[in-house]
C-alpha cells in the first residue's frame, strides 16, 4: 500500500503553495501528489503560473502528478476549464464532477472522493467510462470499503481511501465563507485565504463541529486511521490518501510511512501526531459505522 497526497482544498498564497510542494518533493514518502483546484475556481488563476514549475520538482524527485478537477462546476468557464484538463495529454486526471467524465469520453482517468462510488455497481460502470482508479468517498464503513476494494480489485483498478486530514462533507452553490463575511460568491475577495486550515463552526452553546472552506463542508476532526492501516492493507487497498492540513504534512506523511513499514507502532504514531496537530481532534467513525465525528478504539470484529 502506497502513501498518497490528496489536493489541496484551501486558498494558500501562490508562495505558500510552490514551497509546501517544494517539501513535499523532497521530503515526504508519498509516491503520488494530486494537484489542481477542486473547490473554487476563482482560485485557480492564483497559482497556474507555478504548476508547471511544481509538477516538474515533484517528478524529478520520483512523485507521479495526478491533476485534479473541480467538484462543483456550475458555469460556463468552469464548464471550459474541466474540459481543457479532461483534454490534456500531459499528467493523468482525477475526475470530482459528472461533467469532468463527459468530457473525458471514456478515455484513462481516476475518480475522485466527490463522486459517490458506493456500490459494486458504481464502481463497475465507473471503470467501463475508462476509470483506472477510485478514491472512495470517506463516510464509507470498512465493511462497505472492504466490498468496493475486492470489486476494484477484480477489474483492475487502484483503490484509495482518506487515511488523514479533514473529511469533505459537502459542497454547495453557495459560498459560506462570503457569506459569513457579508460578501456574495461573486464579490468575496477572496477572504477565505484568511482560514489556512478552513474557518470553524461552532454549535450555539460554542462547541466546534464542523469548518467551512468557501463553497466546502469539512469535518472539524481530522480523520486518523493509523491503526487501520493493516486492515486496509489486508483488504486490496492500494493507497491510502493523506489531505493537506495546515500543519506539517510531511512530519505526518513520515509518521504513516513509520506505523505501515513496522518501525513505529500505533501508539507512537498517535502520539507523534498529537503533537504535530495540538488543538485539533481525531477521527475514525466513519469507518466503523457510527458517527463520523467519534475517534473509536479498533474493535477486533472491524472489518
Amino acid at each position: 500500500m502506497e502513501l498518497t497526497l490528496g489536493p489541496l482544498a484551501y486558498h494558500w498564497t501562490p508562495e505558500k503553495r510552490r514551497d509546501f510542494y517544494a517539501r513535499i518533493a523532497d521530503e515526504a514518502p508519498v509516491s503520488t501528489v494530486y494537484l489542481g483546484e477542486v473547490i473554487c475556481s476563482k482560485r485557480a488563476p492564483f497559482f497556474e503560473r507555478e504548476l508547471p514549475q511544481v509538477i516538474d520538482r515533484l517528478e524529478r524527485a520520483g512523485k507521479r502528478v495526478v491533476l485534479s478537477s473541480l467538484a462543483e462546476v456550475m458555469l460556463k468557464r468552469e464548464r471550459q476549464a474541466t474540459s481543457d484538463l479532461m483534454d490534456s495529454e500531459g499528467p493523468e486526471v482525477e475526475v470530482n464532477n459528472a461533467a469532468g467524465l463527459m468530457a473525458r469520453g471514456g478515455r484513462a482517468h481516476r475518480i475522485g472522493p466527490f463522486l459517490n462510488a458506493y456500490s459494486v455497481a458504481t464502481i463497475d460502470w465507473m471503470a467501463g467510462q475508462g476509470a483506472t482508479h477510485v478514491c472512495l468517498p470517506p463516510e464509507m464503513p470498512g465493511a462497505a470499503v472492504g466490498v468496493a476494494a475486492e470489486a476494484a480489485r477484480d477489474l483492475g483498478l487502484g483503490v484509495e481511501v482518506q487515511a488523514f486530514g479533514r473529511a469533505p462533507l459537502a459542497v454547495s452553490a453557495r459560498c459560506y465563507h462570503a457569506r459569513a463575511h457579508g460578501r456574495t460568491k461573486d464579490n468575496c475577495q477572496f477572504v477565505c485565504e484568511e482560514d489556512s486550515d478552513g474557518m470553524p463552526l461552532a454549535t450555539r452553546d460554542e462547541q466546534p463541529i464542523l469548518r467551512v472552506n468557501g463553497i466546502q463542508t469539512q469535518s472539524e476532526s481530522y480523520i486518523e486511521l493509523l491503526a487501520e492501516l493493516p486492515v486496509m492493507r489486508d483488504m486490496g487497498i492500494t493507497h491510502a490518501r493523506l489531505l493537506p492540513q495546515d500543519v506539517d504534512m510531511v512530519a505526518v506523511a513520515r509518521i504513516f510511512d513509520d506505523v505501515m513499514q513496522g518501525r513505529s507502532s500505533v501508539e507512537e504514531g498517535r502520539s507523534r501526531l498529537g503533537e504535530l496537530c495540538v488543538g485539533t481532534g481525531f477521527s475514525n467513525g466513519f469507518w466503523y459505522g457510527e458517527a463520523g465525528y467519534r475517534h473509536i478504539a479498533r474493535r477486533a470484529d472491524a472489518a
